[in-house]
This record gives structure tokens, sequence and C-alpha cells, in this order.
């Protein structure tokens, strides 16, 4: 049931992908010869407003064959009026971008679906509290609620968090314990820890674990479309960060994940319900708008940059170098999902 959950997620963000592609590039007067949901072998298809519409047998990706536009074949091209070939590269961007910026839409959306519903967030209370710590020496205990640190209200144990870590002295606790309220002064911590590109970081912390409670979060309307925006520019920060960590090697290739991990993380997500299921679809689709615009050739940002060659030097990108730097791409590619799935085999044997 997880794979099949797993396999309608995949193939719906990949679906609102190349739906930019399709729609950008009929906006700019581009014939659309194939829209396709996986590579291989076609499973079923069907023609339908001068395109053919198919499924094919490798559920890994998807793609829209523009008139004149081949990655399969760079040097297949045509310069009819509705080819992909004769408009102008800020033309061709514009179709190039609408793939990515699709899948940013379709992030906003399901985190929009999510605040309506109201999403589950850790409470304020604490669970465990570290031996020596200074929550143990001020006399924190598990099962405390935390109301407010220096008379600012907390309503989240992220909110918590970020106030201890930018803090500076010592702070006023305000905890609710068996119904009664006391205050409990204290000074953060610098401790080593470990963030979640499991770098280790040294941060502002007064030793404590939350307990697990969470509360659902109750959003006005402008709240919503600001909760739904601020999860979407978290989701791109957080991966672009990573890229960039795993490019220069701050983080482990050992860290990467391939389609084993997504059929894993969709089925735990779908044992927790459907909204943990959207939260996961928003993060993946986030995910693959920013892949794509990564400048390799045989994805969205390699064709971005050759056509912001061809605007600056006001000529085509040579077609020798064209296809040679798209094979590089595709090898690329593939060494990177096979990077990814090698390492979901090292995590499933331990």
């Amino acid at each position: 049931m997880s794979f099949i959950i797993s396999l309608l997620v995949l193939s719906a963000l990949i679906f609102f992908h190349e739906l930019g592609h399709y729609f950008a590039a009929r906006a700019m007067g581009v014939y659309v010869e194939v829209f396709s949901i996986g590579f291989g072998k076609k499973i079923a298809s069907f023609h339908k407003w001068g395109t053919e519409w198919k499924i094919a047998l490798i559920p890994l990706g998807g793609y829209v064959r523009m008139k004149g536009q081949d990655d399969s074949d760079p040097s297949k091209k045509s310069y009819d009026n509705d080819s992909y070939n004769v408009k102008t590269p800020i033309q061709k961007i514009f179709i190039l971008l609408a793939g990515p910026l699709a899948n940013f839409a379709l992030a906003f959306l399901l985190y929009f679906i999510i605040a309506l519903g109201g999403p589950s967030i850790l409470s304020p209370v604490i669970g465990n509290v570290v031996k020596d710590s200074p929550a143990f020496i001020a006399g924190l205990k598990s099962n405390d609620t935390i109301k407010s640190i220096n008379s600012v209200e907390i309503f989240t144990w992220s909110d918590m968090a970020k106030h201890i870590e930018t803090s500076t002295g010592s702070l006023d606790i305000e905890i609710l314990r068996n119904n009664f309220i006391e205050h409990k002064l204290l000074t953060p911590k610098v401790t080593e820890t470990t963030n979640m590109f499991n770098e280790i970081i040294q941060k502002k912390m007064i030793g404590i674990g939350s307990a697990g409670v969470t509360h659902k979060l109750e959003l006005t309307p402008s709240e919503t479309i600001s909760y739904a925006i601020e999860q979407t520019v978290f989701a791109s920060t957080m991966i672009f960060t990573g890229l960039k960590k795993l490019i220069v090697g701050e983080v482990p290739a050992k860290e990467l994940g391939g389609v084993i991990s997504i059929v894993k993380i969709t089925s735990d997500a779908a044992a927790y319900g459907w909204m943990s299921v959207l939260a996961f679809a928003a993060l993946i689709s986030v995910n693959l708008g920013v892949l794509n615009l990564l400048p390799i050739p045989a994805l969205d940002g390699g064709h971005i940059m050759f056509n912001l060659y061809e605007f600056i030097f006001r000529r085509e990108a040579s077609e020798a170098i064209v296809i040679k730097l798209t094979i590089a791409g595709w090898a690329i590619l593939f060494s990177l999902m096979g990077l990814g799935i090698y390492n979901d085999i090292n995590r499933l044997m331990g």
C-alpha cells in the first residue's frame, strides 16, 4: 500500500511539473508532441489537443517533448513557426522556469490545505530534563508547560527554542505545573549538538527535551496564507542549503537518499494520516522544483544556462558542446540516482 501511495504522490508531483511546461509552451505558441509521466516503454496513452498523453513503465520522472526540442537527441531541431527553436531565449527560459514554478505553487497549495485543516505542532511541554543542565539546576521538571520567557508568551516548542537560542543573559521562565504558575530563573549554556543536516554545531540550550505533546494551530485567513508562504520558503531554503552543503562536502554523500527513502518516508507519513502525507508531498514538490533549477544540462536549469548564453552572446551554443554536456548531465543524474539507491540499501541493511 505504501508503494502505491508513494507512486501516486510522485506521479502527481511530476504531472504538475510537466503541466507547468505544457501550459507555458502552449502560451508561447509551441506545439507539444508528447506529455509523458515516466520513461521507457509506453503503458497507456491517448491523444488530445494535438498531444500524445502517456504513462510509461519507469515512474521516476517525466517529460514534455516540444517540437524541435528532444533531450535524447539535441541535434533534432525544427525551425517551423510552432517550434521551440524559433522562440526567443526569454520565451524559452519562461517555458523552462514554468515547471519548477509549478512545483513551488503546488507546495504552497498543499501547505495552504494543511493550514486550513489545522496543522499539528509541538507544544512547549517538557519531557526529559538533562542532569546538571541549566534547566535541571533551576528545578524544571517533566510535564512542565512553558508559558512565557522574559514576559514573551510562548505557544509552540519552536517558539521556545528560537527564543532561547537568540537570548542574552538570564531568562525568567514562567511555567505551568499542576495548575499552578511558577517562575524559574536560569542562564542558557552553549552546548554541542547536531542540526538537521547531521552537522555538529554550538547552540544555546537549557537541557530539556520535548514530551511529544502536540496541539492544532488555529489560524485566521491571513495567517493561513502566511503559514503556507513561510513553509514553502522554509522548505526551499532548507533544500538549497542542503544541496550547497552536499556539493562543498560539509554534508557527506552517504546522507543522500533515493527513491527507496521516498517510499519509506511516505509510508511513515501515511501511518500518521493524510495531513502528514500532504506535508511530505509539499516538501518533495519543493525538492523537485529546486533540483530542476540546478545548472545540469539534462535538467531545466541546464537548458536555462544555454538560453542565457544565447541571450548574452546573441548566438546559440555549439551543437557539439550541447550534445556533450547533455550526455554528461545524464551521467551525473544517473550517478546521483544510483548513489541514492545505494545509500538507501545500506540504511536498510544497517
